[in-house]
C-alpha cells in the first residue's frame, strides 16, 4: 500500500509505512533544505550544522546520544547533500520512542557551544582535506563546479575552511532555524511501527517546532566548462557531464533509462565498447544526478593517461548513437534492471523510510510503486531518442579530469566529437 501522508498544525508532514512481520523499524526525519540553500558566505554551513548537533543535544553528550541509542540496539546516522539533509534511526521495533525523541532533540534542541564549534571546524578541514586528496573525490567535485559555476550547486556540500571559519553558535543557530524550519519537515516511518503511535510521537516531538525558514533557490542553470589537474597518478580519472532534465520533468524516467544503457552495467553500450571491445579502461560507468529543477547525465572513467583522449572520442560516439531509437530488446533490459533496482531498494525499511520523505518534499504524496513502474514502461524508443537530441542541443559540456598531463587533453577531444 502507498504510505499515508498526515501533517501536524505547523505543517510538519509525516509518512507511515508499515510492514507487517517485521522486527525493526527504520524513522528518517528529512529537512528538506541542504548545500542549495546557501549562499557563499554561508558555504558548507549545513553540513558543519548536522556535525554540531550530534556534539550534544537535548541535555545528552555527544557520547550519549549514540550510548543510549545502541543500548536499544539501534544505529543513529545523518547525511547533508545540497537538496535536503536526513537523521536517521534504525532501531528494533520498540526502539521508535526513544529514536524520535534524540532526532527531535538534535534538530530543535542541539547546544552548540564555542569550544565543541571550534573543534568540529578542525574536523570538517579534515575532511574537506581529505576529499582534496582523493582523486575520485576531487575530480567529481571539480566536475559539479563546472557544470554549475558560480551557483551552490557548483560549490561543495562541505564548504571551505574559510566560509565556514565564519560561523559561530549563535549564526549558526540561526541557520539551523531556518534550516529545519517546520515546513521543510518530514517525519518519515517505515517497518514496524503503528501509524497512530507514529502520530503521537510526531506530535509530542515535532509539534511544537517552529522557525522562519528559508527562501526557495534559485533555479540552476548548466554552465559547463573544462576543469582539469594535472597530478602524479597511475591512472587519470574522468568526468563528462551534459545537461539534463530534473527529477520533476516527464522525461526523468527516460533520463534513467538513458543511463542505464549508456553505462549502466556490463551489458550497456559504453562497458562493452570501451572495456570490453577496446580495452580502454577498466571502470566506466554512466549515471544521472538529478535535482528538483535540473540534472545531468554523467560518465565516470579511470584509464591510462595516454588512452584517455580517444576513451573521451569513443564515449562522445556512444552518446551520439542514443540520437537513433534503441531496439526495443535492449530497451526491455534497461527497464527490467532500473525496475530492479528501485524495487530491490524498498526491501530496506531505511530505504522505504528516506525514499517516501524525498517523494513527499517534491510532490506532496508518496508515489505508488506500481504507477512508477508503469511510467518506467511507458518510455518508448522515440522518447529516449528525443531526450538525446535535447541534451545536445546545447551544445555544452562539463569535462573534469584529473592525472598525467598527457590525459588533459581528452577534454576537448570529447567536446570536438560530441558537438564538431
Amino acid at each position: 500500500m502507498t504510505p499515508k501522508v498526515h501533517t501536524l498544525a505547523n505543517g510538519v508532514r509525516v509518512v507511515c509505512d508499515p510492514l507487517p512481520g517485521w522486527q525493526t523499524v527504520a524513522l528518517s526525519v528529512v529537512a528538506g533544505r541542504g548545500a542549495r540553500y546557501e549562499d557563499l558566505a554561508r558555504s558548507g554551513w549545513s553540513h558543519l550544522l548536522e556535525h554540531m548537533v550530534f556534539k550534544g543535544a537535548g541535555g545528552r553528550s555527544a557520547r550519549e546520544i549514540v550510548e543510549v541509542i545502541e543500548a536499544q540496539g539501534g544505529h543513529i546516522n545523518a547525511a547533508t547533500g545540497y537538496e535536503r539533509t536526513s537523521f536517521q534511526v534504525r532501531a528494533l521495533k520498540d526502539g521508535l520512542d526513544l529514536g524520535s525523541a534524540v532526532i527531535a532533540d538534535l534538530l530543535l534542541h542541539p547546544a552548540m557551544t564555542a569550544d565543541d564549534l571550534a573543534r568540529e571546524k578542525h574536523v570538517v578541514g579534515q575532511e574537506i582535506a581529505e576529499a582534496a586528496d582523493t582523486p575520485d573525490d576531487l575530480v567529481f567535485e571539480l566536475a559539479q563546479g563546472a557544470a554549475f559555476a558560480g551557483q551552490p550547486l557548483g560549490r561543495p556540500i562541505l564548504g571551505t575552511v574559510k566560509s565556514i571559519g565564519t560561523a559561530t553558535p549563535e549564526t549558526l543557530g540561526e541557520w539551523r532555524a531556518a534550516l529545519y524550519a517546520p515546513e521543510t519537515l518530514v517525519v518519515s516511518a517505515a517497518g514496524a511501527v503503528d501509524e497512530d503511535a507514529l502520530l503521537r510521537l510526531a506530535e509530542r516531538d515535532f509539534g511544537a517546532a517552529a522557525g522562519p525558514g528559508v527562501a526557495t533557490a534559485e533555479p540552476a542553470a548548466f554552465t559547463g566548462g573544462t576543469r582539469t589537474v594535472a597530478k602524479k597518478l597511475e591512472q587519470a580519472n574522468l568526468v563528462l557531464l551534459l545537461p539534463a532534465v530534473g527529477v520533476m520533468d516527464p522525461d526523468y524516467f527516460a533520463l534513467r533509462l538513458l543511463a542505464e544503457i549508456l553505462g549502466g552495467g556490463m551489458a550497456s553500450r559504453l562497458f562493452q565498447e570501451a572495456r570490453e571491445v577496446r580495452g580502454l579502461a577498466y571502470a566506466i560507468d554512466a549515471y544521472s544526478e538529478t535535482y528538483a529543477d535540473a540534472g545531468v547525465l554523467g560518465v565516470f572513467a579511470g584509464c591510462d593517461a595516454g588512452k584517455a583522449a580517444e576513451l573521451a572520442e569513443v564515449t562522445a560516439a556512444q552518446i551520439l548513437t542514443l540520437t537513433e531509437p534503441v531496439g526495443e530488446a535492449e530497451l526491455s533490459r534497461a527497464k527490467a534492471q532500473l525496475k530492479g533496482s528501485m524495487f530491490m531498494g524498498r526491501e530496506s525499511a531505511l530505504a522505504r523510510a528516506e525514499h517516501a520523505a524525498g517523494q513527499v518534499l517534491l510532490f506532496g504524496h508518496a508515489l505508488d510503486p506500481d504507477e512508477v513502474a508503469a511510467e518506467v514502461d511507458a518510455v518508448t524508443p522515440a522518447q529516449l531518442a528525443a531526450l538525446t537530441g535535447r541534451i545536445l542541443d546545447g551544445r555544452k559540456s562539463a569535462v573534469a579530469i584529473l592525472g598525467p598531463k598527457a590525459a588533459l587533453g581528452a577534454a576537448e577531444r570529447f567536446d570536438r566529437a560530441l558537438f564538431g
